[in-house]
C-alpha cells in the first residue's frame, strides 16, 4: 500500500503524465455516459426483450464488447466493432492488393492515407449494420416501445445516429491516443469489458450461495483457476525468446567496443489479441446477415452462434492460428530485421549474413509461433468450458477469449507508457527493484 501511494504521488507531480490521465478519465467517462443514452423514439422501460437477448449466445459477447450499450438500445449500440471490421479488411487487403502494400511502405503519408480509407469503409459497414440493428429492435420490442415510429420519424433518424454514434466513439479512441495515455481503441473496449464484471462477478456469487450452487467453496476454487489462467494469459503475452547477436568489432571515432552480445526478443506471441479479434469479428458474421436475430438461426448459422458448441470453437480455433501466423507476418519481418543487422554491422553467431539470416530468422519464427498460436486458442475457447462447467454466462467470458486477453494486454501497455513517462524524468519506475514492465508487439494496442 505505501509503495502504492509513492507511485499515485509520483504519478501528481509529473504533470504531463497527470494531464494525459486525467485527460483519458474524462473521455472514457463521455463514453460511459453515451453507453446509457437510449435512442430517440424508444421507450426506455420497455427495453426487456433486447437486454434477455443479449444475455444469451454470441449476442452476449457483442453487448460486452460495447460495454452494454447494445442492450441498452444506445446512440452507441454498434460500438467500435465495426471500426475494428474495417481496419481488418484493409490490414488484410495490404497483403494482396499492391496499392495498400505501396501506401504501408510510405511512412507517416501512407498512413494518414489508410486510416482515412478505413474511416470510408467504417461507414459502409455502418450503413449496413445499423438497419440490422434496427430490424433486430422491431423484432424484439413490443410496438409500444416506438414512440415515434416510421421511416422518416425514426428508422432513417437512428441509422444517421448510430452511425454517428460509432464514428465519435471511434473519434474518442484516436483523441485518447494522441492526448491521452494509452491505446484509445483497445482502452475503450476494454472499459466497456470492465463495466460488465461486476455484475456478472455478483451474479455468480449469489449462484453458488444457492442451494444446488456449491456454496462458497466452489466459488472460492473458480477464484483460484480464474487467477491461474490470468497469469497464464500474462506469461503468454510477454514470453520472450531472446536469439543471440554478436555485434561486429567496430571503431566510432577513437573508441573502439567490439564483442557486445546483444539479442533479439522474438515473442513466443508476437501477435498479441490481434488474431482473436480478427476471428471473433468473423464469427459475428451470421449474426449480422441475420440482422442480430439469433434466434431465427437454423443449421450452419445456428452452429456458428452457440458458443458453447464444437463446431464454432474448432472453427475458431482454426482461424485464431492462421491469423497468429498471419499477423505475425504482417509485424515481424526477416528480411527487414536480416538487413537492419547488416547496416548495424550485426550477425548472428555461425549464421551468414543475407539470406541464410533470413532462413534462420523465419525457421526460429515458425517454429515458436506454432506453440504461441495454439496457447492463444486453448485460452480463446476457455469460456466454453467455463460454461459447460456450470459457470454464469457472463462471468466465463472472463476465463479466457477476448475479454482476458485485451483486458491483460491493455492494462500492461497502458502500464508500460506510465513507466516509460515516470523513467524519462528520471524517476522509479512502476516495478519495485528496477524492474520494468514488458509491452506488446501488435497486440490490441495495433488498432
Amino acid at each position: 500500500m505505501k509503495r502504492l501511494i509513492e507511485i499515485l504521488k509520483t504519478i501528481y507531480k509529473i504533470e504531463d503524465l497527470r494531464n494525459k490521465i486525467l485527460i483519458t478519465i474524462g473521455f472514457i467517462v463521455v463514453y460511459r455516459f453515451g453507453a446509457h443514452v437510449v435512442l430517440p423514439g424508444l421507450d426506455p422501460s420497455k427495453l426487456d426483450n433486447l437486454q434477455q437477448q443479449a444475455n444469451s449466445g454470441l449476442m452476449s459477447l457483442l453487448n460486452m464488447f460495447s460495454g452494454g450499450a447494445f442492450a441498452n438500445a444506445s446512440v452507441f449500440a454498434l460500438g467500435i466493432m465495426p471500426y475494428i471490421s474495417a481496419s481488418i479488411v484493409v490490414q488484410l487487403l495490404g497483403m494482396a492488393v499492391p496499392y495498400f502494400q505501396k501506401l504501408q511502405k510510405e511512412g507517416e503519408s501512407g498512413r494518414k492515407k489508410i486510416n482515412q480509407i478505413t474511416r470510408y469503409l467504417t461507414i459502409i459497414i455502418l450503413v449496413f449494420q445499423a438497419p440490422a440493428y434496427l430490424a433486430n429492435l422491431y423484432y424484439q420490442l413490443p410496438a409500444d416501445a416506438f414512440v415515434m415510429g416510421g421511416f422518416w420519424g425514426f428508422t432513417l433518424p437512428s441509422v444517421i445516429i448510430l452511425t454517428t454514434g460509432t464514428m465519435f466513439v471511434m473519434w474518442l479512441g484516436e483523441r485518447i491516443t494522441d492526448k491521452g495515455i494509452g491505446n484509445g481503441i483497445s482502452l475503450l473496449i476494454m472499459i466497456g469489458i470492465i463495466a460488465n464484471m461486476p455484475i456478472a462477478l455478483s451474479y455468480e456469487f449469489f449462484a453458488r450461495l444457492e442451494a444446488t450452487g456449491g456454496g462458497l467453496i466452489a466459488f472460492l476454487v473458480e477464484m483460484v483457476i480464474l487467477f491461474i489462467v490470468f497469469v497464464f494469459a500474462i506469461a503468454l503475452i510477454q514470453a520472450v525468446r531472446k536469439v543471440p547477436v554478436q555485434y561486429a568489432k567496430r571503431i566510432i571515432g577513437n573508441k573502439q567496443y567490439g564483442g557486445v552480445r546483444q539479442y533479439l526478443p522474438l515473442k513466443l506471441n508476437a501477435a498479441g489479441v490481434m488474431p482473436i479479434i480478427f476471428a471473433q469479428a468473423l464469427m459475428f458474421i451470421p449474426l449480422m446477415f441475420a440482422g442480430f436475430k439469433s434466434d431465427t438461426l437454423s443449421g450452419i448459422g445456428a452452429a456458428f452462434s452457440d458458443i458453447t458448441g464444437f463446431w464454432y470453437n474448432f472453427v475458431y480455433a482454426l482461424m485464431i492460428i492462421l491469423f497468429t501466423y498471419f499477423y505475425t507476418a504482417v509485424i515481424i519481418n526477416p528480411t527487414q530485421m536480416a538487413e537492419e543487422l547488416r547496416k548495424n554491422g550485426g550477425f548472428i553467431p555461425g549464421i551468414k549474413p543475407g539470406r541464410k539470416t533470413v532462413e534462420h530468422l523465419d525457421s526460429i519464427m515458425s517454429k515458436i509461433t506454432l506453440p504461441g498460436s495454439i496457447l492463444l486458442a486453448l485460452i480463446a475457447i476457455l469460456p466454453a468450458f467455463a460454461m459447460l462447467a456450470g459457470v454464469n454466462r457472463s462471468f466465463a467470458y472472463f476465463y479466457g477469449g477476448t475479454s482476458l486477453l485485451i483486458l491483460v494486454g491493455v492494462v500492461l501497455d497502458t502500464l508500460q507508457q506510465i513507466e516509460s513517462h515516470m523513467l524519462m524524468r528520471h524517476y522509479d519506475g512502476l516495478m519495485k527493484g528496477g524492474g520494468k514492465l514488458q509491452g506488446r508487439a501488435g497486440g490490441a494496442a495495433a488498432l
